[in-house]
């Protein structure tokens, strides 16, 4: 059975080792490494993940080798959509499709964030990591159909 990236497990067991009152500061330093996206991309090839309370937009594309390529968009004045998805952006950098389809769908809560952030967030961010995992799914379907 495959496991989620070492990169992602890495980063889960320092969130679920740190002391309760470093989460959200830990989780906030997250906020700065999504890349920009590349110029020749727009929101309109992405999908709106409309549980998010910003604007937030991602797309997934899974390489002939197997590898997932991620992006996301998200404003700068929502820090803690855009540390979910730096956390994904990090933590999945380099992954395949069957490790990105192993992360847990309760990753958040695995993380120790729905002790410090609002259930409307995690849910969020659950279901930013639930629309990239369909992306996925979806174009290894069609792939081999």
């Amino acid at each position: 059975m495959p496991e989620m990236p070492t990169k992602l497990a890495e980063i889960v067991d320092e969130f679920a080792g740190a002391p309760h009152e470093l989460v959200l500061e830990l989780l906030l330093e997250y906020a700065d490494v999504i890349p920009p996206l590349p110029a020749e991309m727009s929101r309109e090839g992405m999908e709106q993940v409309p549980e998010c309370q910003t604007a937030f937009f991602l797309h997934a594309q899974v390489q002939p080798d197997g590898t997932v390529i991620t992006w996301f968009d998200c404003p700068p004045e929502a820090p803690t959509t855009r540390a979910f998805a730096g956390i994904l952006a990090e933590g999945l950098a380099g992954a395949n499709a069957e490790q990105v389809l192993a992360v847990p769908d309760d990753l958040y809560q695995r993380m120790g964030l729905a002790q410090v952030i609002s259930p409307l967030r995690v849910r969020g961010g659950t279901a930013i990591l639930a629309r990239l995992k369909r992306q996925v799914r979806e174009q290894i379907s069609a792939a081999a159909g």
